[in-house]
């Protein structure tokens, strides 16, 4: 706890056991007055710049009118505690300082239940910081991701032991991943300590098909399958079978591998690669289906032309479609295009005709002599030729 007596001025001070602590006493408006430093049992450490007390580990530091500055080397818990800050003035004026020692663990342990685990096991891993002061704060973590654990806390005298207890559920994807024990503490920094699980797990297995290569499985041709198992001990014993069926007597297994020379219907079921080892067994299956196979075209006999026109009917039947369609476009377009012309020429000699017909004026005979008569009836009679020369009033168009 720090003070302040009036003229006199310090700090509390921290240090980590084995380090150096720095105790320091101000006069904030110096008289000249003695000052002084005591220690927790109220001896006299230094006197001005004098150290009665035999203590080789205290050191002067500075010492003037207005400050004593005192070094502690190789601090320990027994020198925690007040020490006090005296100017004898009228009257006399006293502070405290308080040293508080901190202790980083003296080790850190993580003990694993189990040293080899199986996959899907509960193991239980305890981690122990020992004789630390304060009592430490332990985490956990599995690679990456923090995990939680239940701490127990044991105080030994000034000392604390401390055990967190961990519960983990291993998987395969566990195996080779380190388990970290790390120390929150104010005297340390970066305290942790690890352990590399190691679980044990059944096959993985997996079949591939090398032949063909992404095609389908046709009539007539080969086949060719791979198995392939890891595990944790390595899988040791590995087989092939037909699933609800025997194996045909044409396949030829050698190894991991599974060959079919010659495809046939009889030949589609599921194939199925077993792996095992000292944890379990595990299989993978393959289903086979046999396609017919490809069909072929016989080669061309025809002439060149042939040839070519053959292809392009099979190949694309929109074009013909296409050709008749344009076919009947041009035959419609056609027969409109003759009745418009035809309709054109009927029209032009209608228009003729009766131009003909109204051209300019013109004067007939027929009427001749009928402009002295007397009345209409007179007008007729004396019309020059009468009935008589009708066949010369005759007139003709063409």
């Amino acid at each position: 706890m720090s003070g302040d007596g009036q003229n006199l001025v310090t700090e509390d001070v921290t240090v980590v056991e084995g380090d150096v602590a720095t105790i320091s006493c101000r006069v904030k408006n110096s008289d000249d007055s003695v000052i002084q430093l005591l220690n927790p049992n109220r001896q006299t450490i230094y006197f001005r710049d004098f150290r009665p007390l035999k203590d080789s580990r205290f050191q002067l530091v500075n010492f003037s009118n207005s400050e004593l500055r005192v070094s502690l080397t190789n601090v320990s818990i027994s020198d925690e505690g007040r020490y006090f800050c005296q100017l004898y003035t009228d009257p006399p004026q006293e502070i405290y300082t308080t040293i508080t020692v901190l202790v980083p663990p003296r080790n850190l342990v993580i003990d694993i239940q189990k040293e080899i685990a199986v996959e899907g096991e509960e193991i239980e891993l305890n981690c122990t910081a020992m004789a630390s002061r304060p009592a430490t704060t332990i985490r956990w973590f599995k690679g990456n991701k923090e995990l939680t654990g239940k701490s127990e806390v044991e105080q030994w005298s000034d000392m604390y032991t401390v055990t967190s207890q961990l519960l983990l559920k291993v998987g395969r994807e566990d195996d080779g991943v380190p388990v970290i024990c790390l120390v929150d503490h104010p005297a340390v920094k970066d305290l942790q300590t690890q352990r590399y699980l190691e679980v044990m797990y059944k096959p993985q297995v997996r079949v591939s098909q090398n032949y063909p290569v992404q095609g389908l499985t046709r009539e007539g041709e080969p086949l060719e399958l791979t198995c392939a198992a890891f595990g944790k001990p390595q899988p040791t014993d590995m087989r092939w079978l037909r699933v609800d069926d025997e194996m045909p007597q044409h396949v030829v297994v050698s190894g991991s591998n599974l060959l079919i020379s010659n495809l046939n219907k009889t030949d589609n079921g599921t194939y199925r690669c077993e792996a095992s080892n000292a944890v379990g067994k595990s299989h993978a299956d393959y289903m086979l289906f046999v396609y017919d196979p490809p069909t072929t075209i016989p080669p061309p006999t025809t002439t060149t032309t042939t040839t070519t026109t053959i292809p392009t009917t099979i190949t694309d039947s929109r074009a013909g479609e296409e050709g008749a369609i344009r076919s009947v476009d041009h035959a419609v377009v056609g027969g409109v295009v003759a009745v418009v012309v035809f309709a054109m020429l009927c029209l032009l000699i209608i228009l003729g005709r009766y131009f003909a017909r109204h051209k300019g004026t013109y004067f007939t005979h027929e009427a001749k002599g009928a402009d002295d008569a007397a009345d209409a009836d007179t007008a007729i009679i004396n019309a020059e030729g009468g009935q008589n020369n009708s066949e010369e009033k005759k007139e003709y168009f063409i």
